[in-house]
């Protein structure tokens, strides 16, 4: 008999208690003129963040059916 294979661990991001005081000062100070950010910061804070369920841009470009960025566009002025 064979063990199963180990499953990958899941990458989690997890901030150290100064890194989440610094995010939680972003969260109030950005809170009165854009709750959804300071929602999102103090969420980061508490919780972490899944590095498995991130996307890039390039990613959320074609989700969005837009043409893959061209690294040297030309200049158009």
């Amino acid at each position: 008999m064979h063990p199963e294979p180990a499953e990958e661990p899941m990458a989690h991001l997890v901030f150290d208690p100064d890194e989440q005081q610094q995010l939680r000062d972003a969260a109030r100070s950005e809170f009165p003129s854009n709750p959804a950010l300071a929602y999102v910061l103090e969420s980061l804070a508490s919780e972490g963040i899944d590095l498995d369920s991130c996307r890039d841009w390039e990613d959320l470009r074609l989700e969005a059916g837009l043409p893959p960025r061209v690294e040297e566009a030309p200049n158009v002025a």
